[in-house]
């Protein structure tokens, strides 16, 4: 029975654990809206134990009465059998050192980085991540007050975006001091429009490379023209500047239970709009991409927003780029082997 239950398990499991995944990240971003402290609780081990046993019985009687209403000989057979499944799941709350570490510390600009050199979309990484870059600030809500950009901060993402594509610049980590930093590198050959490109971000980042080299490095400001200092955000920031764009009930907001949004769906400029459309609705959603229950409404990121989904999927991928440090270890489990 054991290896058959092997591919139902991990298949199942797997669906199990990734949607509660993204309710519970969902539901985070819900609360924070609404003024409540964020809560996790991660699942550290899963653990299936399964039990089957049977039993055949059988017995027989002859009797010598010859009476014809009684029979004169009996026989009973008889069987039963049982299933059991009883997985152990054990959870653990996201506190103390590591509830720190997660969601109040900045993310590593390296992380950032290795995750741009990964493939995923430079531009849009760095506009949920940072704060600013050499100086150039980027769009952010804090305390309910919301600061613009820079004018040349979305100017450089688009350009730091086009010369991913190129494959002309790449990142790698290199100890400086016991710590990862990293290292931007730039090819030697480049092509007419990456080269306009790479003018365009070192002149105005203001940042000279060093035999094709420049380090990145966490600040606001540089300490030599051959470094990057990235404004990272927390993860805590990251849900911050998400929830503050997602659709609340106009009767919460003249409650005073949540102030209005601060990023609109129809604004005329792309960048004032929801980093992730949520919606909201007294009604549970049909066929959702991942929809909470919270103080009577329903919220949810529809199915068929596969721009939504892609930086939702970013945003859970931003919690493991927080992790830094060892690992806790996770609780002993002991099963009785039958």
């Amino acid at each position: 029975m054991g290896p058959e239950t092997v591919p139902r398990d991990r298949t199942d499991y797997i669906t199990a654990v990734a949607d509660s995944w993204k309710e519970q990240t969902l539901l985070n971003v819900v609360r924070m809206r609404y003024g409540d402290a964020p809560s996790f609780v991660d699942v550290s081990s899963v653990i299936s134990a399964y039990t089957f046993q049977g039993q055949l019985s059988a017995n027989g009687q002859v009797s010598s009465d010859r009476t014809p209403t009684i029979p004169s000989g009996l026989a009973v057979l008889g069987g039963s059998a049982s299933y059991t499944d009883r997985p152990t799941i054990t959870y653990t709350p996201l506190t103390g050192d590591r509830f720190t570490r997660s969601l109040l510390r900045p993310i590593s600009p390296s992380a950032i980085f290795e995750l741009v050199q990964a493939g995923y979309p430079a531009d849009t990484i760095l506009e949920m991540t940072t704060r600013g870059i050499n100086g150039l600030s980027n769009r952010s809500t804090l305390g309910g007050t919301t600061r613009k950009a820079d004018p040349e901060f979305y100017a450089v993402l688009a350009a730091l975006r086009r010369l991913q594509l190129s494959g002309d610049v790449s990142v790698r980590l290199k100890k400086q001091g016991g710590e990862d930093v990293g290292i931007l590198l730039l090819a030697k050959r480049r092509t007419e429009q990456t080269n306009a490109d790479l003018d365009f971000v070192l002149n105005t980042l203001r940042v000279k490379p060093r035999n094709g080299e420049i380090t990145l490095a966490f600040g606001a400001v540089p300490r030599s023209d051959t470094e990057i200092a990235v404004l990272s955000r927390s993860m805590l920031g990251v849900l911050l500047e998400v929830a503050s764009g997602m659709d609340v009930p106009t009767a919460d907001v003249a409650e005073g239970r949540t102030g209005p949004s601060a990023r609109q769906i129809d604004a005329p400029d792309p960048q004032d709009r929801p980093l992730i459309l949520i919606h909201s609705g007294t009604a549970e959603p049909a066929g959702a991409y991942s929809a909470v229950h919270y103080r009577n409404t329903w919220y949810w990121i529809c199915d068929n927003d596969l721009a939504s989904k892609r930086i939702f999927t970013f945003l859970m991928m931003f919690f493991s780029l927080a992790e830094t440090g060892a690992a806790p270890q996770a609780p002993v489990v002991t099963i009785p082997a039958n």
